[in-house]
């Protein structure tokens, strides 16, 4: 096969272990303090109402800068954007793990959002520019990087619990310090390096979006602690929109935006981040409510509970690596996203059928590995649609509009189903009936996000010719081989 670009470097593949490695490392960071919660709350004197925050923190920091983190590594260049990430992310981590003080400890967790708002879209570029001249090859690549979300998540779990059992709670984010110092030595050896773009960045444009999402995601994760109804909610939530408003307004005037807005008329990327953000709403809160399930319903400890979702994770990942790029292959991105997402809401209905007095063989395992195979049959063929849509020189911006899709997706999902299953009784511990109830209510709820997302992508998504689905017509897809 002809190649369109450069040579190909003969390290891309040890290269791709740092960018897998990144991305584990940011969905990471989102799971592994969950165990260690109720120590870190003793240790520093967080109230109740404010222990969320430490979750929270992050999510906010991490969600609303990466569309910024995108165009940066657009102007000032991929690789030195990443290894900026890393830098800042271990600096957070060193800070949340010495923390003496409440405010300290959510500096730090912010420090570690706005390092994995950094690394994300430029660890997605750097991706595209190793392996964007062979679509087999990119596919593959697309594919071990997208294993790496469960992974990471699983092992945030698993690591959580034996660390806060076995260690003390300041390793859940001192464990960050050792992989940052590696990548920091090894990838600039590894990574491919460009230029970056000329131009300025629109601070205006990169204040007010910035801004708006991270007051979105804010009433989003505040709604359940306040209440969906509040004027708090709806008062954030109409400041995000204003916000959101004026930055659209500015991208239209500027000669330099921080987003060109006719990136988004580019054939299938909305579709394709709608479809990313709609995954990420239903994926996240069935993770989220099935580790409460195992912990609280079947009295699981912090490590045998990361242990049961060992098979999904595998099964996920054996989905990703293997299956779906001959799926895509075969019958394009298209079948791929739609059936995906399909499965996906069949698992969750399936895991809403769990009984009070259930077992891990019988409630959980077969609905968690359906879900796992819809999740691995989707991810990749919408985030590589997501990705290669947009023009070569905007890679940096698509990845941070892919990742801002997908995280906003999960905190609007989460929270949504966190209101939902507190109104059905998952908020009375102890009682393993109430308690189902409200998760079996959550699982349901996502699976209609689930549905609701295929069928905007059956409807949304470009059906690709008969016969055309081969390695050369995905050279302008980039997701078909």
């Amino acid at each position: 096969m002809t190649s369109n670009g450069p040579t190909p470097s003969p390290t891309r593949w040890l290269a791709l272990v740092f960018i897998a490695a990144a991305q584990a490392m940011v969905i990471m960071d989102t799971s592994i303090i969950g165990v260690a919660l109720p120590r870190i709350q003793a240790d520093l004197g967080f109230s109740q109402e404010n222990l969320s925050w430490v979750f929270n923190a992050y999510v906010v920091a991490f969600g609303g800068l990466l569309l910024l983190g995108g165009k940066l590594a657009d102007l000032f260049g991929a690789k030195k954007l990443f290894l900026t990430g890393w830098t800042v992310l271990g600096v957070g981590s060193l800070i949340a793990g010495m923390a003496n003080h409440v405010w300290v400890e959510l500096v730090g967790r912010a420090a570690q959002g706005v390092g994995a708002a950094l690394i994300a879209p430029a660890a997605l570029t750097l991706l595209m520019m190793l392996f964007g001249h062979n679509p087999k090859e990119l596919g593959k690549a697309l594919a071990l990087y997208g294993a790496a979300a469960p992974a990471g998540g699983t092992a945030g779990v698993f690591l959580g619990g034996v660390i806060t059992q076995y260690i003390s709670w300041p390793w859940v984010f001192y464990i960050n310090i050792p992989i940052a110092l590696i990548t920091l030595v090894f990838a600039p050896r590894l990574m491919p390096s460009a230029s970056g773009q000329r131009g300025s960045v629109d601070v205006l444009g990169a204040l007010t979006v910035t801004a708006g999402l991270a007051t979105a995601v804010y009433a989003i994760v505040r709604a359940p602690e306040v209440g969906w109804g509040s004027a708090k909610t709806w008062g954030a939530l109409a400041v995000a929109v204003v916000l959101l408003g004026a930055f659209l307004g500015i991208q239209a005037k500027r000669r330099q935006p921080l987003m060109r807005l006719g990136i988004l008329r580019a054939p299938n990327l909305a579709a394709a981040n709608l479809a990313q953000l709609l995954l990420g709403g239903a994926w996240i809160p069935m993770w989220f409510f099935l580790n409460l399930y195992l912990q609280q319903v079947l009295g699981l400890s912090a490590f045998p509970s990361g242990a049961a979702l060992l098979p999904m994770t595998v099964a996920i990942m054996v989905m990703m690596i293997v299956v779906s790029p001959k799926v895509m292959a075969r019958f394009g991105p298209k079948t791929g996203v739609v059936a995906g997402l399909l499965v996906l809401a069949a698992g969750l209905v399936v895991l809403s059928l769990a009984r009070p007095t259930g077992n891990f063989l019988v409630d959980v395992l077969p609905a968690s590995l359906i879900a796992a195979v819809g999740m691995g049959l989707a991810f990749i063929p919408s985030l590589g649609t997501a990705l290669s849509s947009a023009p070569p020189e905007e890679g940096g911006l698509a990845s941070g509009i892919v990742n801002t899709s997908y995280q906003v997706g999960s905190a609007l999902g989460l929270a949504a189903m966190t209101a939902l299953a507190a109104a059905r009784g998952a908020g009375q511990l102890g009682d393993h009936t109430a308690l189902t109830h409200g998760f079996s209510a959550a699982f349901v709820g996502a699976a209609v996000i689930a549905v609701v997302g295929a069928l905007l992508a059956a409807l949304m998504l470009r059906i690709p010719r008969p016969g055309k689905v081969s390695a050369e017509s995905t050279s302008d897809s980039g997701v078909r081989a």
